[in-house]
Formats: C-alpha cells, sequence, structure tokens
C-alpha cells in the first residue's frame, strides 16, 4: 500500500466515519479516488489534512468530513443525473461520478475546467462532462437533474439553478448566514425547494452567490 493510499485510508477512518457517514457507496468511493490527483500540485502532501485545500482565490477543496457528510444527506442512487456546480479541478465530480449514474461538472474558471477535464481523463473517469460556464447559469441544457451539490458556500441560490431540479431531486450546499456556516438539504416538492438544517460547516462564499443588500433611507 502506498503511501497515499495508506492517508486515504486514515481519512476515512478519522475523519469520515467519525463523523456517522457509514453508508458503504460512499466509504468506498472516497477510498478509491486518489483525492491527492485533485488538487494544486503543490498541495499534494496536503491532500488528506482535515482542512480545506485552495484551488484559487475563494475557491477551496471542502475538507473530507463536509464533503462525506453531504454526500450521505444527499443520498445519491445508481441511476441519478448528479451537477457539480464549481467543480473545482474535479474531485468531488470524481466521487460522484461512482454513486450516480452520470455527472455534469460545472465550473467558470477556465484553468480549472481545464485541469478537472485532464485530470478526471487521466483516472479514466468516463461519466463526468466538464462545462466551463458561469456557475450561476447552471447547465441547464444538460438537466433536469435528481441531484445538485454546490460545493462551496452561498448567501443565496440563484433561481435558475433551482429550475434545473427535478421534481423530488435533492441540492445541498453550506449557506453562510450572519457569519455562521450551516450545510442545508433542499427537496423539491410541487415545484419549490424547501430547505432543512443538515449540519454546522464552513466554506468561502462562491462568486455571485451573495444575497443582494436591501438598503433603507
Amino acid at each position: 500500500m502506498s503511501d497515499f493510499e495508506t492517508r486515504r485510508r486514515m481519512m476515512v477512518d478519522t475523519q469520515v466515519r467519525p463523523s456517522d457517514v457509514t453508508k458503504y457507496p460512499i466509504i468506498d468511493a472516497m477510498l478509491s479516488v486518489p483525492r491527492e490527483d485533485f488538487v494544486p500540485d503543490d498541495q499534494r502532501e496536503a491532500a488528506y489534512s482535515e482542512t480545506q485545500i485552495s484551488l484559487a482565490p475563494g475557491r477551496v477543496l471542502l475538507e473530507a468530513r463536509c464533503f462525506a457528510k453531504l454526500l450521505d444527506v444527499l443520498s445519491i442512487q445508481p441511476d441519478e443525473l448528479v451537477l457539480v456546480v464549481a467543480a473545482g479541478l474535479g474531485y468531488g465530480a470524481a466521487v460522484l461520478a461512482q454513486l450516480g449514474d452520470f455527472v455534469v461538472a460545472l465550473e467558470e474558471d477556465d484553468g480549472l475546467a481545464g485541469e478537472a477535464e485532464s485530470r478526471l481523463a487521466g483516472e479514466g473517469v468516463d461519466n463526468v462532462a466538464v462545462i466551463n460556464e458561469a456557475l450561476t447559469a447552471g447547465a441547464s441544457k444538460h438537466g433536469p437533474y435528481d441531484v445538485i451539490l454546490i460545493e462551496g458556500a452561498v448567501e443565496t441560490v440563484p433561481q435558475v439553478i433551482l429550475d434545473q431540479l427535478r421534481e423530488n431531486g435533492r441540492i445541498a450546499t453550506i449557506f453562510s448566514e450572519d457569519n455562521l456556516g450551516i450545510a442545508k438539504i433542499g427537496h423539491k416538492i410541487d415545484g419549490a425547494v424547501n430547505w432543512r438544517f443538515a449540519f454546522n460547516a464552513s466554506a468561502p462564499v462562491l462568486p455571485g452567490f451573495t444575497a443582494t443588500k436591501e438598503f433603507a433611507l
């Protein structure tokens, strides 16, 4: 077993399982995907640390605990179509590719999108399409989606993204509320998304996902 494989198993045993994430498909996927291959080359040694990893200004790879808990509440099924918003270098998409049927990985940063495509191809992941377009627009031409995961924090989710969620579909992200981070899962019922608390978490707010400030005279 290589050093990175040892660290990967340790990540699952000390960060993921103790967070009450025990579903076999999630554990197996996180043990299978080499996280060190989806971080900037100068951060490979930090790939399995219990911290967020910087990918670009204001953009991070979520820590394993938070990511695993998001997957746990989404409960992705093998026949489902998944949209990942803010896919970064493709780690989340690679894991989700093992859980669902097909993944659309949306990334607006040209450099990150290009790297994600090559890194996913390098790992032989053939059921992910990387889309290099604005995060706030979603990827409507490939939807509607059974599951949407936004890999970063938001103050608000644009309606255009919610519209791309299939009826009875699920969406999860981290909301930044009064300097607190709260992971929530939303279920679409009768055309409306109903959000509920999942767990406490934090991440930088993604560009374009800030709420409009209202000023009173």
